[in-house]
């Protein structure tokens, strides 16, 4: 599948990579519990993230209007970084033309899982199998009169390839759960298995306190005896060569 990105411009701030399962903030919760979440760390891989290569700092005046943004680095950064759209907005300029496969747009986000203090990021997505021009990777400062810092290695925008019309040919159904009676067998031991190992953990049983948590969703462990088929526990997701 087709991801390429045509540098418009040799002078930039930033790079591309696949983006890392691991984040600081979830290995230092205790005994780095945040990491037995599969959830969080699969999606915290999905994309390829564009990271910088050298600091910036930006403050907001609280005004809406445009210049009330300061932008604080080198002259590379001066030239990357603005505030184009007033309010509050930093726009970091991509020096990439994206292309993807017929029928994929690219969604642009920020980082899975990394939030920031006073500053948020703004989603885009870009239908990058036909558009000729670059696009830009916007964040909204919301804690104004305070220098806010992004330092070289972060990063500033998550890139996500998605199928254009994917999500309108969704046919979306909501019906209780004894009207599927495998579905409500399958859930009901599963609750009280739950909730049987929650009660030992609490209780100090040696079995429970050793395995310290329930594996069977990391594990791919459905209502059957054998892994799910198609489990993933990490993403391998190409570099840009």
């Amino acid at each position: 599948m087709r991801l390429d990105a045509i540098a418009v411009t040799a002078d930039s701030i930033v790079t591309l990579s696949p983006a890392p399962a691991g984040r600081a903030w979830m290995d230092r919760t205790p005994e780095r519990f945040a990491n037995r979440c599969l959830p969080l760390r699969m999606a915290n891989q999905a994309g390829w993230w564009v990271t910088l290569t050298e600091p910036v700092e930006v403050e907001w005046s609280g005004r809406d209007g445009h210049g009330q943004v300061e932008v604080h680095g080198s002259a590379r950064v001066q030239e990357s970084v603005a505030s184009h759209f007033g309010s509050g907005i930093v726009t970091f300029k991509l020096p990439f033309l994206f292309r993807t496969e017929p029928g994929y747009n690219l969604l642009a986000r920020g980082p899975a899982n990394l939030p920031r203090d006073g500053i948020a990021p703004l989603e885009g997505l870009i239908e990058t199998d036909w558009s000729v021009a670059p696009f830009t990777m916007n964040w909204q400062i919301t804690r104004p009169r305070t220098r806010l810092r992004f330092e070289a290695g972060e990063a500033v925008a998550m890139l996500v390839p998605v199928r254009r019309g994917e999500l309108e040919a969704f046919a979306p159904r909501r019906f209780a759960l004894d009207e599927d009676p495998e579905m409500a067998a399958a859930y009901r031991a599963w609750r009280e298995g739950r909730e049987g190992f929650l009660r030992d953990l609490s209780a100090g049983e040696e079995e429970a306190v050793k395995a310290g948590w329930q594996r069977d969703y990391f594990l791919g462990r459905g209502p059957g005896e054998g892994e799910v088929q198609g489990h993933q526990t990490k993403m391998v997701l190409g570099g840009f060569e």
